[in-house]
């Protein structure tokens, strides 16, 4: 994964501020939230982008999270996150890139993870297709 964003935007932003209950034993972020909020901004992105009746219809759930912890944040600050799909769709599986940045820039934690998209009814691996995959592509 690369620090660089120039090349390939950004597809979805959220911020996050430490609460007391994130901060650890260490008086900052504690690396179980920084996993939460790796996925609650995967699944914000999918459902601020997916139609409703791919909303309606696919769940997704992680299959890898390789994640790289750079710097933290204490109570009161603010991690920038940023997310896009890296890569194509293969099978019922596409990775994700996140990251996120303090008030600075500099980056905090990044991540790339690999998402399997389910058939909500049946529970079963459903095949990433070209429109589904399309609103996450934009712009690649």
């Amino acid at each position: 994964m690369s620090d660089e964003t120039s090349e390939n935007s950004w597809a979805f932003e959220r911020d996050y501020t430490a609460a007391p209950e994130h901060i650890d034993e260490l008086g900052h972020v504690n690396n179980a939230e920084w996993v939460r909020w790796i996925q609650d901004i995967a699944v914000s992105h999918w459902h601020a982008v997916a139609p409703d009746e791919h909303r309606e219809k696919y769940i997704w759930v992680v299959t890898r999270h390789e994640i790289d912890y750079r710097g933290n944040i204490r109570e009161g600050e603010v991690a920038h996150g940023s997310t896009r799909v890296s890569g194509k769709p293969r099978g019922a599986q596409f990775d994700r890139e996140v990251q996120f940045v303090d008030d600075a820039g500099k980056v905090l934690v990044s991540a790339l993870t690999r998402w399997a998209m389910l058939d909500a009814q049946t529970l079963r691996p459903a095949r990433v297709t070209a429109e589904i995959a399309a609103p996450f592509m934009a712009g690649r």
